[in-house]
């Protein structure tokens, strides 16, 4: 059988398994229901989950006997593509915050057996959610200027410290966190990667809020909390080399925007623009203004969804994640910021709207996600760090700042 019939069949037995699995109540839901009250939907929801769970779908790339289902990624593609057709999705990736997209990603690659045995298959089930400890308020571009130490307690390290913008720490059961163990050595030398239980005295969370209303954002503080020596990840004072892997992986996993209602038959942008901006005679939106605009951000956001498949061809099936993904996360920046702003164009005053019934539901949210859209540009690596990556590690331009 080739290559090709072989996708054929899976894309076949696909569908057919998320038609006799997915409960039909949940179609066109948010990942999380958050916000629906009616426990038979919060019930199918967990059936669900576990059937993907127990299908290795949660992860799907993944090895099998880490939760996942050893598929390679145009499997993973198909799986996706056959959920949306449907109206389903995969709550698993939010449901394991970090887990899914960042940590497992690098506890696979670093992480030691009894931790790989320890922490995957929780996190491919959903079952365990994690958060990041890197940034601080005093290092967030600069990272490797962080204050939180690490002091050797003999089978375990004692941290102390702060972190800020750790989304979903107050609802996370893990922490992924940077460290410095050896206050001696310059920056970068001196830090290392520990793994944490949030369930214990020394670690407390504040929720930030946010001028969106939304917000997964949080303090986080450190008092003497502990993180056992067997959750170290990769090598003592090694931990750079250990976050910048993490971060690439981030950036891959930030490079497509992911809706969790894309099944859905939602009005399309220029369906939008026409409702709101109008029409002329022949149908065409009446702004030719707008109309060029809009025109030439679908055609971006078309550029770009090739070019991801381009780059996942390459590497032949492989997520392979490198200094590309910088491109491709400034790249996705662009453009959903850019639809923020149209959509907030055309939609007029009923896009600025923050309450009241002179506005409907879909405008309500537009406003917010314009807001939210604003911070994209500088979680995950800044849009100008990005540029540094790129700047160095794929054109070759000279170091100006330090090396590393």
């Amino acid at each position: 059988m080739s290559n090709e019939q072989a996708l054929n069949e899976f894309e076949t037995t696909t569908r057919e398994w998320v038609k006799e699995n997915f409960p039909v109540s949940l179609a066109g839901s948010t990942m999380g229901l958050e916000g629906e009250a009616s426990e038979s939907k919060k019930a199918d929801f967990e059936i669900w989950r576990q059937r993907l769970a127990e299908k290795g779908w949660g992860a799907p790339t993944w090895p099998v006997e880490y939760g996942g289902a050893g598929l390679g990624h145009p499997e993973a593609k198909i799986i996706s593509h056959e959920m949306a057709k449907m109206g389903a999705f995969n709550p698993i990736p939010l449901m394991a915050g970090m887990g899914v997209t960042m940590v497992g990603p690098t506890i696979l690659e670093y992480g030691t057996d009894d931790q790989k045995n320890r922490h995957l298959k929780s996190i491919a089930s959903g079952e365990v959610r994690w958060c990041l400890g890197l940034s601080e308020p005093g290092a967030g571009s600069d990272l490797a200027s962080l204050a939180t130490k690490a002091v050797d307690n003999g089978d375990s390290f004692v941290v102390n410290g702060q972190k800020t913008w750790t989304s979903g720490a107050d609802i996370s059961q893990w922490c992924g966190a940077l460290v410095r163990t050896d206050p001696a050595a310059k920056k970068r030398n001196g830090i290392s990667f520990v793994l944490l239980p949030m369930a214990q005295d020394g670690v407390t969370t504040k929720p930030i809020k946010l001028i969106s209303g939304v917000s997964p954002f949080c303090d986080t503080f450190f008092d003497d909390a502990r993180a056992e020596k067997a959750d170290l990840l990769g090598d003592l004072n090694k931990g750079w080399s250990v976050v910048k892997r993490l971060l690439q992986h981030e950036r891959q996993s930030q490079t497509q925007a992911r809706s969790p209602s894309s099944g859905s038959k939602k009005a399309t942008l220029q369906d939008k623009a026409k409702t709101y901006a109008g029409t002329d005679a022949t149908g065409a939106l009446a702004d030719a203004d707008l109309r060029v605009r809009l025109a030439n951000h679908l055609m971006d956001a078309e550029a770009h969804s090739l070019t991801v498949n381009r780059i996942t061809a390459e590497a032949k099936g492989k997520v392979e994640v490198s200094a590309a993904a910088s491109i491709l996360k400034n790249s996705a920046t662009k453009i959903a910021q850019t639809k923020n702003e149209l959509t907030m164009e055309f939609m007029g005053t009923q896009g600025i709207g923050w309450e009241g019934e002179n506005f409907a539901a879909e405008e309500l949210e537009n406003v917010r996600e314009w807001l939210w859209g604003k911070a994209i540009s500088i979680y995950g690596g800044s849009h100008e760090v990005q540029n540094n990556i790129i700047s160095k590690n794929i054109l070759g331009l000279p170091e100006t700042t330090q090396q590393g």
